[in-house]
Order: C-alpha cells, then sequence, then structure tokens
C-alpha cells in the first residue's frame, strides 16, 4: 500500500502556517502592554493587574458565531466583514450587562483552508478588536474535511469582558412606565440568515436592487454595529441605563424578557422607528406573517435601552440620530410578555 500524507487526507498543515503569518501583524496591532503572549503561543497570557483598581471586579463572557451570514460572504468573495460581524455582536452580549471588552478568542474552521481568506477574515476581527479597545489574544484555524463541505466554512468566538458588581445591569429596576429607546440596526446584522437566503434562493447577489438602492449582497454583509460608545455616552452624561436588549436569534419577540423583572411586560408602539427596505423585501416576496417577521428578525432596531422616563428625552438628545423612543414597560398582567401594536 502506497503511503498516504495528510495533506493527502485532506489537511495541508503548510496553509494553516501560512494563515498565520497573513494574519500575524492585524492580531498584534490590537495588543496592549497588558497582552503577554498571543498569536503562536498555546495560550493568551492577559496580565490582570489593572482590575487591582476596581473594587469588586466581574469578568463576563460570551461565545456567539455568524451563523449562515458565512454563506453569503462566501458566494460573493468577500470576507472582510464577517470578522467584524463577529466582534461586534460579542461585544454587544456582554454589553447589555454593563461589561467593557478585555480580550476575544476567534476560531475558524474549514473544509479547506484557504491562508487569504483567512486573513481576510482576522482582518475584519483585529479592526472591531482595535475600534472597542479590545485585544485579539487568540484563536485556532482548523482544517476539518468531510465535517464541512467544499468551500464551506464557520466562524466563531469568544469575548471577555469586566464589570463593577455593583455595575452589573440585570434589569431588576425596570418597572412599569419606565421608556423604551431603539437604536438602529445597520440591517439584518447576524441573525435571520437562514430565512432570508431561502426567500432569496436563485437571486443575483451582486444585482441592483430598486428599492435598496444597492445590490442585495451589499445589504445583507452590511456589518453588526456595536452600542458600545452609545451606551458610554449615556453613561458619562449620568443616564441611568435599567436594562438593555441586544436583538440577535428570536428577534424583538425572544430577546427584551431577557431582562426583565418578574411582572414586567414590553410594549412597542409600531411606526415610531422606519423599518428598513430590506425587512420589507423579505416579508412580501417570503409571504411572512408578521408575528414570524419580528420572532426572527430585529427590523431596524439592533439594541434596546430601558431607562426612566424622566431621563428618556435628556438620552434621545444627548443620542441623535438613529435612535426613537420606541415603546414602555407595562405591566404583564397575564398577557404577552412582548406586545407590538
Amino acid at each position: 500500500m502506497k503511503p498516504i500524507s495528510y495533506r493527502e487526507a485532506g489537511v495541508d498543515i503548510e496553509a494553516g502556517a501560512r494563515a498565520v503569518q497573513l494574519m500575524k501583524a492585524a492580531v498584534q496591532a490590537t495588543y496592549g502592554p497588558e497582552v503577554l503572549a498571543g498569536i503562536g503561543a498555546f495560550g493568551g497570557l492577559f496580565e490582570a493587574s489593572a482590575l487591582q483598581g476596581m473594587n469588586a471586579p466581574v469578568l463576563v463572557a460570551s461565545t456567539d458565531g455568524v451563523g449562515t451570514k458565512t454563506k453569503i460572504a462566501a458566494a460573493l468573495g468577500r470576507f472582510e466583514t464577517i470578522g467584524v460581524d463577529l466582534v461586534n455582536h460579542c461585544v454587544n452580549d456582554i454589553l447589555v450587562q454593563g461589561a467593557r471588552p478585555l480580550f476575544f478568542l476567534d476560531y475558524i474552521a474549514a473544509s479547506r483552508l484557504n491562508p487569504e481568506m483567512v486573513a481576510q477574515v482576522v482582518g475584519g476581527l483585529a479592526a472591531a478588536c482595535r475600534a472597542v479597545g479590545c485585544a485579539l489574544l487568540g484563536g485556532e484555524t482548523a482544517e476539518m474535511p468531510g465535517v464541512y463541505e467544499p468551500n464551506e466554512f464557520d466562524l466563531v468566538g469568544t469575548i471577555v469582558g469586566v464589570v463593577e458588581r455593583q455595575q452589573i445591569i440585570d434589569g431588576q429596576t425596570i418597572v412599569p412606565g419606565d421608556a423604551i429607546i431603539g437604536l438602529a440596526s445597520t440591517g439584518l446584522h447576524t441573525n435571520g440568515y437562514s430565512l432570508a437566503r431561502r426567500v432569496f434562493e436563485g437571486w443575483d447577489l451582486q444585482a441592483a436592487v430598486p428599492e435598496l438602492g444597492q445590490p442585495l449582497g451589499e445589504v445583507l454583509l452590511a456589518p453588526h454595529r456595536t452600542y458600545l460608545a452609545e451606551v458610554r455616552q449615556l453613561w458619562t452624561n449620568g443616564i441611568t441605563i435599567k436594562g438593555m436588549a441586544h436583538i440577535t436569534g428570536g428577534g424583538l419577540i425572544d430577546n427584551p424578557p431577557r431582562i426583565l423583572p418578574a411582572g414586567a411586560a414590553v410594549r412597542l408602539q409600531r411606526g415610531s422607528w422606519p423599518i428598513p427596505p430590506i425587512f420589507r423585501l423579505i416579508q412580501r416576496e417570503g409571504d411572512i406573517e408578521e408575528e414570524e417577521m419580528a420572532r426572527t428578525f430585529n427590523l431596524g432596531l439592533g439594541m434596546l435601552v430601558m431607562v426612566s422616563v424622566e431621563e428618556v428625552d435628556s438620552a434621545l438628545r444627548l443620542l441623535g440620530n438613529g435612535v426613537w423612543r420606541v415603546g414602555e414597560i407595562i405591566s404583564a398582567n397575564g398577557g404577552a410578555v412582548v406586545q407590538i401594536g
């Protein structure tokens, strides 16, 4: 029997090494003096003495992925934005509990590694990490033929942040009468793509769509935005944030209840914010019911922020455009926890 190599079995170690070299400079650009060991080490080392200046630091961690948005990126051969998607999604997930990011780890798996593609993805990860002051501490690239189909890949990340224990946001001070502020999304963000791809099956992603004003693929690849700057602006100006809901999988129906205390419900006022054309297009082309749309997509609201009614006008003035008062907290009284009407 003729001997076979690892490459012939489907795993190219040299491609992995080349990917590391291509991404190295971008990753190292995210390092501050607290990073003692990063790319190339068996484990990342993050020096945590800065936390000693905090009274009761609490680490907050989250893991997530970008789902089947990777298939849109692969279809267009555009990989620089999905790294941004992943970091910003994870930053928002810990932000709702009041945490700021410390470091990030990524995992890229594919049927066969393309070093240039991996470098584009990691370049986006690094750019997003730099923008929020987060170190891209390390990660893994895995070549797994037989697990992933040819030309398929997956992207997952883990973020670790920190918050003072006394400043954890858990929604427990939310009461009926509090106002709900909605912050604009940039599109689908990272959720609902399996349904969107079903609706647009057979469409030319590079063709302009008149009602969108640009090619469909550009709209579907619009990066998930982070709300760290806006939340910091509210904090800096003394606005008390009672709760936040990052509108991800489960849309406007399943995410707000995650931060509500017992007996509280959300009432969103339809028409109080503009729904981007991409969602209207999906609904029309897929003949999708309103409730299904609200349970699947963010419908133009990427983050909900709960504040007292006394502070809502100040918060809106501070944040400016792309922010609306979209509803209020009401008593549940046995009804639906989220009402949109």
